[in-house]
């Protein structure tokens, strides 16, 4: 199975919504920790549930079970220890039980991950999807 991640950062509404539409995505999993500062622009919580039904008839879910804690992402940002943050994270997913809390059969629809960065290369939407696929024998990731 193929999961989608996707950053808002550094997109126009245009470019956002024409690359979830170009995929096919079905339904946004929204794995951030804050989903309603005003730097979200057109992905705070309410409007992005809004514009992904009516513009592109996309499903919405929050999970912030996903997203990292405020002191993690706190300490990333202070030290900028890129593997330390790597450890952090996972364990994160350990004690919550990810594993137990996600249905593999959620993702038979096109599924995509969204977060802020705007690449996948130093955010956890990328390290979600390898611990996935580390549990999972099928999972392929495509980031947008």
């Amino acid at each position: 199975m193929r999961i989608y991640t996707v950053g808002f950062t550094k997109k126009s509404a245009r470019e956002f919504f024409e690359a979830l539409k170009r995929n096919n995505i079905e339904q946004v999993v929204d794995i951030r920790l804050n989903t309603t500062s005003q730097l979200a622009g057109f992905t705070k919580k309410g409007d992005l549930e809004y514009f992904l039904k009516e513009l592109c008839d996309i499903g919405y879910y929050l999970f912030q079970f996903l997203a990292p804690t405020k002191e993690m992402r706190n300490r990333y940002i202070k030290s900028k220890d890129w593997n330390v943050y790597v450890k952090e994270y996972i364990e994160l997913l350990k004690i919550r039980k990810v594993l137990d809390k996600l249905d593999k059969s959620f993702f038979k629809k096109k599924t995509c991950f969204l977060c802020s960065e705007p690449t996948a290369d130093h955010c956890h939407r990328r390290l979600l999807v390898e611990y996935l696929k580390e549990h999972w024998d099928d999972v392929e990731a495509v980031h947008l």
